[in-house]
C-alpha cells in the first residue's frame, strides 16, 4: 500500500493511527499541502478532490476520506475492531467520529482557512475562525462523552472515535483552544498517548515534518 501524506494533516493523521492499529505498513509518499502541492495534475488524478490522504492499495485502487480509509481496513483486517459490534454503539461512535472529521474539521482546515483569506480578512481572523470552529465542535464532543466510562472514548480499547479525536486535539492546540474543561476528552487522549500506535503517527515523528 502507499499512503499520500502530508505530517500536519489531521485527516492523513487518522489513517496512520489506524494503520498502526492494524500492525499494516505502507509506503509513505509526501504531498507538501503548503506548497500546494495538492493541486498538481499527478495528485488531481489520484484524489480529484486534491486533498491528503489517499490510500493506494497493492491492487492499484485508490481510496480516498479518511474515515472512509479507516473503515475500509476495519473491514479487511477485523482485528483489533475499530468500531463496537453493538449497532447502537456503532452509530454512537460513527457520529463522534462524523463530528469532529464533518463538522470541526471540515470548516478548518487549510482550503477553507485560505478561502478565508481570499475574502480579505488577515490571518489573525481565518485563525479566530479556526478557533472558534474547534472551541465550539470539542464542547460538544466532551458533551458526548460524559456518560462513557472510558479509558479511551467508548470502549475500553482505541476505535474511530479516538482515531478522529487525537489529530483534532493536535489541531486545537495549534490554534491556542483551551482545553481544561474538556477533562473527559483529555482522558481518552492520554489513554491513547500510552499506545505506540499513536505516538508513532503524530505529527512530529513524521519524516516530512517541518
Amino acid at each position: 500500500m502507499i499512503l499520500y501524506d502530508y505530517w500536519r494533516s489531521s485527516a492523513a493523521y487518522r489513517v496512520r493511527i489506524a494503520l498502526n492499529l492494524k500492525g499494516l505498513e505502507a509506503e509513505h509518499r509526501f504531498v507538501h499541502l503548503r506548497r500546494g502541492e495538492q493541486r498538481t495534475e499527478a495528485h488531481l488524478a489520484l484524489n480529484p478532490q486534491g486533498l491528503v490522504p489517499a490510500l493506494q492499495l497493492d491492487g492499484g485502487a485508490i481510496l480516498t476520506q479518511s474515515l472512509a480509509i479507516c473503515e475500509y481496513l476495519d473491514e479487511t483486517h477485523p482485528e483489533p475492531p475499530l468500531l463496537p459490534r453493538e449497532p447502537v454503539a456503532r452509530a454512537r461512535v460513527r457520529a463522534f467520529a462524523q463530528a469532529i472529521a464533518a463538522e470541526i474539521h471540515a470548516v478548518q482546515n487549510l482550503k477553507v482557512l485560505n478561502r478565508v483569506k481570499a475574502l480579505g480578512h488577515p490571518q489573525e481572523a481565518a485563525n479566530a475562525w479556526a478557533h472558534e470552529v474547534i472551541a465550539e465542535g470539542l464542547a460538544a464532543c466532551e458533551a458526548l462523552l460524559r456518560d462513557q466510562p472510558g479509558p479511551f472514548c467508548f470502549e475500553a480499547r482505541p476505535g474511530l472515535a479516538d482515531i478522529a479525536l487525537v489529530p483534532q486535539l493536535y489541531n486545537a492546540r495549534r490554534f491556542g483552544v483551551a482545553l481544561e474543561a474538556m477533562p473527559r476528552l483529555l482522558a481518552a487522549e492520554a489513554a491513547c498517548r500510552a499506545l505506540p500506535a499513536f505516538t508513532l503517527a503524530a505529527p512530529e515523528r513524521q519524516a516530512d515534518a517541518e
